[in-house]
C-alpha cells in the first residue's frame, strides 16, 4: 500500500530481487514468442541470465542507449515489428531509471512520458525498471510517482540505495499485479515470512529517501578528487546519482585487476568492470571521511607509481 501510494499505482507485490521483479512482469505482460525492446546495456537485457527468454519465451530487441541512458524514440518506433506472420508480436518496451551502465544516469519525467505515449501508440505496455528509482527523483527534484506516471508497470529496489536487507516491490494495475502474483509463485518467490522483510522495506520507504542525497553528493565529492589523480580518466559531469564509473589511462602500468588487489590490501573494495576501468557506488554507512580516505588509497595506488 506505502508502495502503490508513491508511485501512484493501483496495486503492489513484494518480490525476492529486483530481476525477480523484473521476470515477473515480463511474464505478466507477454505471451510465448512475444518481444520486447529494451536497451542493450539495461539489467534486464545483460545481468538476468536471458529470463525472459528462458522463461517466458521472449525475445529481445536491444537498441544502444545515448550516453545519458535514453534510447532514441525514432529508433524506438522503427524496432517494433510489423503485422507479419513471420515477425514476433512487439509486446512492450522498458527502460531502467538510473541507468546503471550509463552512470547511473537518471531518466526524466519528461523523456519517460514520451516513451509512455509511444507504447500506448502501439498498444505496447511500458515497464520501468526502477531498481534506483529514489536516487532518480531525488537527484531531478521531483516525485517517484511523476517518473513513473506512464509505466504500466515499474519495479523497485528496497535493497540498495533505501538500506533495507532484502527486497523490491513491483507495481501497476490491479489485473497486472493479480498475474504477477502467480508469476512470483511461478519464481518460488511467494513467503510466508514476507511480512519479516516488508517491516524493514517501510523503514526504507519512510526514512531512508531523502538521505539519498548524502549518497549523490559523496559521489560527486569521489568524482573531483578522482578528477585530480594523474592517470585516472573520467567525466565528472556524468555524475549525477550515486555512481562513479573511471578507468585507468595506458600511462598506468597496471591494469584494473591488479589496483583492485592492491586496493584491497587497504582494506577498500571496488567493482571492477574492465579491463582498465571501474565503477564505485556510494550508499549509506559510506561518509565523506571514507571518500576522502578512498581518494588517499587510489592517489597511492595509481598516483603514486
Amino acid at each position: 500500500a506505502l508502495a502503490c501510494r508513491m508511485t501512484g499505482k493501483e496495486a503492489a507485490v513484494f518480490v525476492a530481487s529486483g530481476t525477480m521483479g523484473n521476470v515477473a512482469a515480463i511474464l505478466a505482460h507477454t505471451h510465448l514468442g512475444d518481444e520486447l525492446i529494451c536497451g542493450y546495456r539495461t539489467h534486464i537485457y545483460r545481468k538476468e541470465q536471458g529470463a525472459m527468454a528462458a522463461l517466458g519465451g521472449v525475445q529481445a530487441q536491444p537498441l544502444m542507449e545515448a550516453a545519458d541512458g535514453t534510447l532514441s524514440l525514432e529508433e524506438i518506433e522503427k524496432s517494433i515489428q510489423s503485422d507479419d506472420e513471420h515477425h514476433s508480436i512487439t509486446r512492450m518496451i522498458t527502460i531502467e531509471n538510473t541507468q546503471n551502465m550509463c552512470g547511473g544516469q537518471p531518466l526524466t519525467p519528461e523523456y519517460t512520458q514520451d516513451v509512455g505515449a509511444l507504447a500506448s501508440r502501439y498498444n505496447l505496455k511500458l515497464h520501468v525498471d526502477g531498481a534506483r528509482l529514489f536516487n532518480a527523483a531525488v537527484a531531478l527534484g521531483v516525485s517517484v510517482e511523476a517518473l513513473v506516471g506512464a509505466a504500466d508497470s515499474v519495479t523497485f529496489c528496497l535493497s540498495k540505495g533505501l538500506c533495507a536487507p532484502v527486497g523490491s516491490v513491483l507495481c501497476g494495475n490491479a489485473e497486472f499485479i493479480r498475474l504477477a502474483r502467480r508469476a512470483r509463485k511461478l519464481l518460488g518467490g511467494s513467503m510466508r515470512q514476507a511480512g519479516v522483510l516488508a517491516a524493514a522495506g517501510i523503514v526504507a520507504l519512510n526514512s531512508m529517501i531523502e538521505r539519498l542525497e548524502d549518497d549523490h553528493a559523496n559521489a560527486r565529492q569521489l568524482a573531483m578528487g578522482l578528477a585530480g589523480i594523474e592517470g585516472v580518466q573520467l567525466a565528472v559531469d556524468d555524475v549525477s546519482t550515486n555512481m562513479v564509473y573511471f578507468g585507468l589511462d595506458q600511462a598506468v602500468p597496471l591494469g584494473a585487476a591488479e589496483a583492485r588487489v592492491r586496493m584491497e590490501e587497504h582494506r577498500m573494495l571496488i567493482d571492477q568492470v574492465g579491463e582498465r576501468s571501474f565503477r564505485a557506488v556510494t550508499h549509506h554507512g559510506i561518509s565523506a571521511e571514507m571518500v576522502d580516505r578512498a581518494l588517499q588509497i587510489l592517489t597511492d595506488v595509481v598516483g603514486g607509481l
